[in-house]
């Protein structure tokens, strides 16, 4: 979840947590020492998003150079318009080596810092880094809230063993949050469809994970409540970090709806 960027955290912190990952995988810094890739320790879109945007005009005079250079590229234009597309790529290529190279010296001058950390300390010590995200521990599901004008806005739907959240993605707090005892009723209203209802409010998510998000908050949900069984024991996060866990499925695909997942302490991305 981290390197697919659903912990929302500053870039230092996330230099920290990869170095934490070469502590834990590799031990103390060795310049001779099997190195991940970067995109093994680091999120991938934080690189890309410091790259120049194609176009920072305004909509109608992009679409109006996108025009030109559609009618160009049949003519004598054609040649080069594509040598410029060609050199524009490389140079955002070029970029975006520049910007790993940085990163990775970063993270390796946060990893020679750990030296003569154990690896139960270095997994200790990650696990209290994204545990300081409000949201951790929640089954996130990516939905787009369907009640918004002019266009449905995409959230993330957190599913945690007290509450409901909403999420702007990448922002630390949530939107809203819905204790269990709000929640009236739940389900799915088409295939596509995730409804909630909560007090008075009727909430609709577009999702291709409907079965998935129906599927999670029910074990979630307090004993009595939504036809679960008045014996059903709602999930509660494990005060062993290495106890297994078992979670619906979310932005971290899985074989199905359910399924153990390997110890909290691990690192698995």
């Amino acid at each position: 979840m981290v390197l697919r960027g659903y912990v929302p955290t500053s870039e230092e912190t996330l230099q920290t947590l990869a170095a934490l990952r070469l502590q834990s995988i590799n031990s103390d810094f060795s310049a001779r020492g099997p190195f991940p890739r970067l995109e093994e320790l680091f999120p991938p879109h934080v690189l890309h998003a410091r790259l120049p945007a194609p176009c920072h005009r305004s909509p109608n005079k992009c679409r109006g150079a996108r025009l030109r250079a559609g009618l160009l590229a049949g003519g004598l234009w054609g040649q080069a318009l594509a040598k410029q597309r060609a050199e524009r790529d490389q140079r955002l290529r070029g970029r975006l080596r520049e910007e790993g190279a940085s990163t990775m010296a970063a993270i390796l001058e946060k990893w020679k810092l750990l030296q003569g950390m154990g690896r139960p300390e270095a997994m200790a010590a990650y696990l209290a880094l994204v545990r300081e995200w409000p949201g951790f521990g929640s089954t996130l599901f990516d939905v787009d809230l369907r009640a918004v004008r002019p266009s449905p806005q995409r959230l993330w739907l957190g599913i945690g063993a007290k509450a409901v959240s909403l999420y702007k993605p990448g922002e630390r707090e949530p939107l809203d949050s819905f204790c269990y005892g709000r929640i009236s009723s739940f389900g799915a209203s088409d295939s596509s469809t995730f409804r909630l209802s909560v007090e008075d409010r009727d909430l609709l998510f577009e999702t291709s994970q409907v079965r998935y998000s129906h599927c999670s908050i029910t074990p979630y949900s307090p004993p009595g409540a939504f036809g679960v069984r008045a014996d059903a024991t709602p999930l509660e996060p494990s005060t062993n970090p290495l106890a297994p866990t078992v979670l619906p499925q979310g932005l971290c695909p899985m074989a199905g709806p359910w399924q153990h997942q390997p110890p909290v302490g691990s690192f698995h991305s």
